[in-house]
């Protein structure tokens, strides 16, 4: 075997060679952690977000979108006089008549869409993963808003007010920013949230989007399907808010298996750099190659040290990645149909990232090692340095 400290000196001899590996390395491994981040980021949205003991009545044919959904505004009165099972908190039923839907806010030319949620009071009840950490809840009756820390940091992003005391235009219409609210590892930190009926003035709708019935641990969700069943005029489905979402991500399966396509691609391309890399760096030490085995060291031994090399570089570029990902990437905002979810680097993600990293060192040294190591010793004593 060689010296490990031979390899570790070899990988000085050429800054440019190193800073190359290195630097590729980090590249491939920053989008391998970035893109298992993302996935993780937005399964953790979908899967904590919504609740067993939550019912959604919705617009017949719109179970898969409430933004498409429409119902009769009457129809949270109507469920919270007749179903049965309801759970009720401080006196309040826990029955949530809501309106969702996407508009555009700043001037046209930011570009910027945002999705709001119409709430009364117990929407803080059906959704207690909603804490408000900072203002205070929107008024009935006014153009007050409270923003998700999601939906905060894109409008910053935007240029646009995000902060208590701002104003976010939307319609030609001012609304004051009275609160920040938190949900943590949910969608809901991607929306704002505003009065129903103040929402529905801004955007001159009728009609609500949802009710959300929050049921007693005994409840059954077979009172709330024969009230729709009896209520033929008010065309109404049915769903539980765990399912909702577990059909939302179903639905947003392609874009998990794009980003993971994008991923393995970008690293293919990677391994293939890292080949020529290798290659041109390998080629100019034939000679040496040969005198390492004139001297009695077998090419085993030289292929050892030569992946020592391609090892300790890419690990490197590992290294440099997961400090970047934790830095820059880790709770970064992403914005989507469902609202907006933020992308988590935990230590999946960080082995993905290190993995992919060490198999470009080790794919991109095999190739140049074996071409160069193939030359019997005369003639690789003879190469041209």
């Amino acid at each position: 075997m060689l010296p490990i400290d031979y390899s570790i000196r070899n990988l000085g001899r050429s800054p440019l060679r190193l800073v190359l590996s290195v630097s590729g390395s980090a590249l491939v491994a920053l989008l391998a952690i970035t893109s298992v981040g993302f996935v993780v980021g937005m399964n953790e949205a979908l899967g904590t977000s919504g609740r067993h003991d939550n019912i959604m009545l919705v617009g017949a044919g719109s179970e898969e979108s409430l933004e498409r959904s429409e119902i009769s505004p009457q129809v949270g009165e109507i469920v919270a006089a007749d179903a049965d099972g309801i759970a009720s908190a401080m006196g309040i039923p826990l029955v949530s008549p809501q309106v969702h839907v996407a508009l555009p806010v700043g001037p046209p030319e930011a570009g910027t869409v945002a999705l709001f949620r119409g709430i009364t009071a117990p929407a803080f009840l059906v959704h207690p993963q909603v804490r408000v950490v900072s203002g205070r809840a929107p008024d009935p009756g006014t153009d007050e808003i409270a923003l998700g820390r999601e939906a905060a940091a894109m409008l910053g992003r935007a240029g646009l007010a995000h902060e208590i005391g701002g104003a976010l235009h939307l319609e030609g219409r001012s609304l004051s920013i009275v609160g920040l609210f938190a949900a943590p590892g949910t969608v809901f930190e991607g929306e704002i949230w505003m009065n129903l009926q103040s929402l529905k003035i801004a955007t001159q709708r009728t009609t609500d989007s949802c009710v959300i019935v929050g049921l007693v641990p005994e409840g059954d969700i077979a009172d709330l399907e024969a009230l729709a069943a009896v209520r033929l005029d008010l065309e109404l489905a049915v769903v539980r808010e765990s399912d909702y979402f577990a059909t939302l991500g179903s639905f947003l399966a392609p874009v998990r298996w794009l980003v993971m396509a994008t991923a393995l691609l970008v690293t293919i391309g990677g391994l293939l750099g890292g080949v020529i890399v290798m290659d041109a760096a390998f080629a100019s030490r034939v000679r040496e190659f040969g005198t390492l085995q004139a001297l009695g060291f077998r090419r085993r031994a030289i292929v050892r040290s030569l992946f020592l090399e391609a090892t300790l570089a890419s690990f490197a570029g590992g290294l440099i990645a997961a400090a970047i990902a934790f830095t820059l990437v880790d709770g970064l905002s992403v914005r989507s149909t469902m609202g907006a979810f933020a992308v988590r680097v935990d230590l999946i993600a960080i082995a993905a990232g290190l993995v992919s990293g060490l198999l470009l060192g080790v794919v991109g040294a095999i190739v140049p090692a074996g071409r160069c190591l193939r030359l019997p010793i005369p003639v690789a004593l003879k190469a041209a340095t």
